[in-house]
Formats: C-alpha cells, sequence, structure tokens
C-alpha cells in the first residue's frame, strides 16, 4: 500500500483556511480518495485540551511555552492520528501545521525562526508536508473578516495588527524559500475560486 499524502493549510487568522480545508476534503473524498482533515492544535484528547490552554484569553503564555505547548499539540497529534493514516494510504489535510510556528512563534514572537523549527523536528521526528497550500490575504482584511464572525476573539486573536503583519511577511519569507512545497493561493479570491487553485497546487498528490 503506497503510503499517504500529507497536506497542510496556512495563513494568518481570517484567510478562510477552515473553509478551504472542510471544502477540500469534500473534493478529495469525491474523487474516491481515502482522506482525514484534522485541525491544529487539536485533532486527538491530549491536543484539544492544549488547545484550550494556548486559546484562553485569561491565560498569560510567555512566548517560549506557548511554542513548547503547540509543539506538544504537534508531537502527540502526529503520533496519535496523523502517521497511523498516512501509514494506511490515508491523505492526510491538516489545518496549521509547522510553518503556523515558525510565523507565529519564530518570528512574531520572536523566538527565532530556526530555534522553533528545531523544537518542532523533535515534535514530529521530522515529519514534513508533501505541500503547503498558503492563503494569503492583507493583516487588514484577515482582522476585517474576524470581526464579521461575531465571536469573542481567543488570546492570540487579540493581538495588535502588527503581530500580524508579522506573521504575513513571515509566511511570505517562507514560501520565497521552499516554492516546491508551499503553494501561495490568493485568499482575498471567492471560496470557490480558492478551491479551484488549491486543487490545481495538489493535483499531483492526489
Amino acid at each position: 500500500m503506497a503510503r499517504g499524502r500529507l497536506i497542510t493549510i496556512e495563513g494568518i487568522d481570517g484567510a478562510g483556511k477552515t473553509t478551504l480545508a472542510r471544502a477540500l476534503a469534500e473534493a478529495i473524498a469525491a474523487r474516491e480518495t481515502a482522506v482525514e482533515l484534522l485541525r491544529e492544535p487539536g485533532g486527538v484528547e491530549t491536543s484539544e485540551r492544549i488547545r484550550a490552554l494556548v486559546k484562553d484569553p485569561a491565560l498569560a503564555v510567555s512566548p517560549r511555552a506557548e511554542a513548547l505547548l503547540y509543539a506538544a499539540a504537534r508531537a502527540q497529534l502526529v503520533h496519535e492520528r496523523v502517521e497511523p493514516l498516512l501509514d494506511a494510504g490515508t491523505c492526510v489535510l491538516l489545518d496549521r501545521y509547522v510553518d503556523s510556528s515558525l510565523a507565529y512563534q519564530g518570528a512574531a514572537r520572536g523566538l527565532g525562526v530556526e530555534a522553533v523549527r528545531e523544537i518542532n523536528r523533535f515534535a514530529t521526528g521530522r515529519l514534513e508536508p508533501d505541500r503547503t497550500l498558503l492563503l494569503r490575504i492583507s493583516a487588514a482584511d484577515g482582522r476585517a473578516r474576524q470581526a464579521d464572525r461575531g465571536e469573542l476573539p481567543d488570546r492570540l486573536e487579540q493581538e495588535h495588527e502588527s503581530f500580524f503583519a508579522e506573521i504575513a511577511t513571515a509566511y511570505d519569507e517562507l514560501a520565497a524559500a521552499e516554492p516546491e512545497r508551499i503553494r501561495v493561493l490568493d485568499a482575498s479570491a471567492t471560496p470557490a475560486r480558492v478551491l479551484f487553485d488549491a486543487l490545481e497546487q495538489i493535483a499531483d498528490l492526489i
């Protein structure tokens, strides 16, 4: 049995990652390909509990603790779900993965991209995505979309706009460094167009 593919979806808050992930999972399943959609942090009970911690606006979490918590959640998800699914030949869609930590904690929190990369290499056993879809949108537009949801912002969503601008810049730098793996999509397009473009960028994998 051929090993499954790992496809990750990245972008700043409000870029439309979850919307694309759900639509992409349906489109891949329609092609009679086994697919599993998981989110980060989360996906398994231990990681979901960590998710509640890192997103709680009532908690003060230091940058290093934040990076380690995300890595711990990721380690458990990879061990418990991602690796077994890939071994079974399933296509795994991940709503966020290591690139999120590189951009958020490595760049925006100032911990250093390479330092955070090393933490996550240990956490994931060096598991790399076969393809990453980066939804590009301006920080201002991402914030506007968040406001339109009518939901109370979580701990990270409460950060100032310059924080998200730094994240967007970091994502662009990551994409420029790995153009074969990271494919950039225009997140300001309609959901149907974003899905179409995403399917084009992963056609060789599914």
